[in-house]
């Protein structure tokens, strides 16, 4: 019986002031290399989106996001809640993080906070194997300084600060 890894939760989220009903519909087509545009250690920016066939609206949609380094990940929209969340899947990957990522589940989530939005990027991470499954806590560390800088560059995209 082979054992699966157990996937890794990752959670990072980040109060901007911009409408709640509105939010989901802003950051759903928002341009990938604006908001994560910066490396954080291994995890390299985004430098450009591919075969991207609609506006990124309808479930079943996908894309092929390519990093810096060369590397790519096939996105696929899995989910559209409005104005309360949306989801996406990313697999397979290229490049560095293949030996170490075998799939990804990603959640963008949306709560009223204030007179803003709470928006929370969330992933489930499988390892690529049991061996990988090892370098999780430090692949969690790298992803939480990412999305740190991420939900930063959002708000600036958002707010237009």
């Amino acid at each position: 019986m082979t054992q699966h890894p157990e996937a890794l939760h990752l959670e990072s989220s980040r109060a901007i002031p911009v409408a709640y009903e509105t939010a989901l519909a802003r950051v759903l087509p928002a341009p990938l290399p604006r908001i994560f545009g910066r490396r954080y250690a291994a995890i390299g920016p985004i430098a450009e989106v591919r075969d991207q066939a609609g506006g990124w609206e309808s479930v079943g949609e996908t894309r092929t996001i390519v990093l810096s380094d060369g590397a790519t990940l096939r996105e696929t929209l899995t989910g559209i809640d409005a104005p309360s969340s949306f989801s996406y899947e990313i697999t397979p990957l290229t490049g560095p993080l293949k030996p170490l990522v075998g799939h990804v589940a990603g959640r963008w989530s949306f709560a009223p906070a204030g007179t803003g939005t709470r928006i929370t990027w969330s992933w489930e991470v499988t390892p690529a194997s049991r061996a990988a499954s090892f370098a999780m806590p430090v692949f969690g560390w790298m992803w939480k300084g990412y999305a740190r800088q991420s939900l930063e560059a959002l708000e600036e995209l958002l707010v237009g600060a």
